[in-house]
């Protein structure tokens, strides 16, 4: 998995008021955990551009006045309307510990069911993945090329030596599905045939044999 180096700054100060100067000064307030104490910095909002706005999972190198270590995102707060960045949680981690990531996935491969005028669609952007750092893939390839109407690819198909999948096994990543044109003329086709038989041509041949069985029953009253 790729790094990415963010240089930070400590905080001298905390609180509302702090942050929001920080941001305004184009920096994003941010928090390291997993070491003995939290530590409270702030880092160029620019940095983070390749650490969010990608569709790969990255290693973090922090270097907060000096002090290094390795991290992963843990989390990030948006704004709800201007979707500037409001904060980041980093955790640090070593090569002898496992870790939680979510990691992006994939689709490759041509799927038959799109050939035949299906739409494949993918249900999950990411997953979450147990395993040691060294294990952690950037991203995850999902196999598509067996896909039909239909047929999907479920978490508990995947396997991926060293890579622990925290997602329901029975989830969908990637399904086939029939367009909606597609289903209306199938269930047209389904109901033709039982469109051909109605309850008034079914009546007739009842109501004729029972006019013929009327003369037999007065025969016998003779």
């Amino acid at each position: 998995m790729k790094t990415i180096e963010i240089i930070g700054y400590r905080r001298a100060n905390l609180g509302k008021n702090d942050a929001q100067k920080i941001r305004q000064e184009g920096n994003v307030p941010c928090v390291l955990y997993g070491g003995n104490e939290q530590v409270h910095f702030y880092a160029p909002v620019i940095l983070f551009r390749d650490l969010i706005y990608t569709n790969e999972a990255h290693f973090v190198h922090l270097n907060i006045e000096g002090e290094e270590c390795q991290a992963i995102m843990q989390e990030v707060q948006f704004h709800p309307v201007s979707e500037i960045i409001l904060h980041v949680d980093f955790l640090r981690i070593s090569e002898d510990r496992k870790i939680k990531m979510d990691i992006p996935t994939r689709l490759v491969g041509q799927a038959p069911g799109v050939a035949k005028g299906g739409a494949l669609v993918r249900k999950r952007a990411s997953l979450k993945v147990y395993a040691f750092p060294k294990d952690m893939p950037d991203h995850i390839d999902v196999d598509c090329s067996e896909l039909d109407f239909h047929h999907s690819v479920k978490v508990g198909d995947l396997k991926f030596a060293g890579l622990e999948f925290l997602d329901p096994k029975q989830a969908s990543i990637a399904v086939v599905e029939v367009p909606r044109a597609a289903k209306l003329a199938e269930e047209t086709a389904a109901a033709a045939p039982a469109a051909g038989t109605t309850p008034a041509a079914g009546a007739a041949p009842a109501a004729d044999a029972k006019k013929a069985e009327a003369p037999k029953k007065e025969e016998k009253k003779k």
